[in-house]
């Protein structure tokens, strides 16, 4: 072997300050933190603490790092922004102009192994944890993809002062607990170390395992996958299939029913003036995508059939209707949308009439027994199909 393949075959320098950081506060986890239990024991002030500090990193990161700054989903009040990069900080995953040009590079490159900076393409430990440990090329921090960041004076400040102000926050807070409950070390180890090894996996999750389990119900563009497993753990963010075709929208989970306790922070926040102009994709284009996967998965159990090529008409036939009726189902869905939102909009300007009102409702109950229909219709096709 030359020396040019050697080298070409060399993997890149560990980043020793990173390795250092994620064996030892695992190891202290993994050992000290279990013995000081067993041993000593955690009061119930410092298992609150350690919730709350847990809680407020990974909301955090969610709310400040992801949706607010690298998205820009919605503003924040002064108050609110402070708060989220505190706890921002205190969750150790570098500054917000970092963090933030790296993710913009994700979902610019997302799967593409040169340059997206955690590409699940090279497999879960590297876009879990191995990313962060070698200086690699596609890990680069280049900062022109954040402009609008840059002319930020407080993340400015944060990027500027980051290392002194994590270590500060980090120490301080659990010391400053420990101090005022009496059990300095029960609070290094619980509310210091395991809260932080805790908060740095679960956000890891997304890179890794939000890319490799779960459903594809909105793109098959990328590795994105929703699953709601992953979202109670990640505070909403496991509903990554659908964060990566509509990334500025404020919500992950777009159904009220899912489980995204970020969205629903930042919706309260702005019943109380410290968040505005959330950013939302339209029902119709949410359904659009819907409607699009579902035709071309029944599209490819189409050319699947074992006996495609024996009945060309009928598969034909059948390709033909399951087309119109997706088709069909994407406009009364557009209609529904059209007629829902010039409701809501009369209703803003205060115009609207009863009469009205009860017209709109009218032509939005033909709709949505257009909708009940063209479903009906739509199930009975794919059952040909099974």
């Amino acid at each position: 072997m030359s020396n040019v393949d050697v080298v070409q075959s060399e993997k890149p320098p560990l980043i020793v300050l990173n390795v250092t950081i994620f064996v030892v506060t695992a190891l202290v986890t993994l050992t000290l933190v279990p013995w000081y239990g067993i041993h000593h024991g955690y009061s119930a002030g410092i298992w609150a603490f350690a919730v709350f500090f847990l809680v407020a990193n990974e909301m955090s990161i969610t709310a400040g790092y992801h949706r607010l700054w690298a998205h820009k989903a919605y503003e924040a009040h002064p108050a609110l922004r402070v708060f989220v990069l505190i706890f921002g900080t205190m969750a150790l995953q570098n500054s917000a102009f970092v963090w933030c040009s790296g993710h913009r590079r994700h979902h610019l490159h997302v799967d593409d192994n040169e340059k997206d900076p955690y590409s699940s393409g090279r497999g879960f430990w590297f876009s879990h944890i191995g990313w962060m440990l070698r200086d690699y090329k596609s890990g680069e921090v280049d900062f022109s993809n954040i402009p609008d960041l840059k002319r930020d004076k407080m993340l400015a400040f944060q990027h500027r002062y980051y290392a002194p102000l994590a270590i500060g926050i980090n120490f301080g807070l659990p010391a400053l607990v420990g101090w005022a409950l009496g059990d300095l070390w029960g609070a290094l180890l619980l509310t210091g170390v395991a809260r932080l090894v805790l908060s740095h996996h679960f956000t890891f999750f997304i890179n890794s395992l939000a890319h490799m389990w779960g459903s594809r119900p909105y793109t098959e563009a990328n590795t994105a996958r929703d699953n709601p497993v992953l979202a109670l753990v990640t505070f909403g963010e496991g509903y990554h299939n659908f964060h990566h075709i509509f990334a500025h929208d404020y919500r992950n989970g777009a159904r009220w029913w899912q489980w995204d306790p970020t969205k629903w922070l930042i919706s309260a926040c702005s019943w109380v003036g410290l968040a505005r102009r959330l950013k939302t994709t339209p029902a119709f284009q949410i359904q659009r995508a819907l409607l699009a996967m579902q035709l071309s998965r029944a599209q490819q159990k189409l050319a699947l059939l074992p006996d495609a090529h024996r009945r060309p008409t009928h598969i034909d036939q059948l390709r033909t209707k399951i087309t119109q009726e997706y088709e069909a189902l994407a406009t009364a869905v557009a209609d529904w949308t059209r007629v829902k939102e010039q409701w809501l909009e009369e209703k803003k300007r205060a115009v609207i009439e009863h009469w009205e009102q009860a017209s709109f409702q009218t032509r939005l109950r033909e709709i949505e027994q257009r909708l009940k229909v063209q479903r009906r219709r739509l199930r009975v096709l794919h059952a040909e199909l099974a």
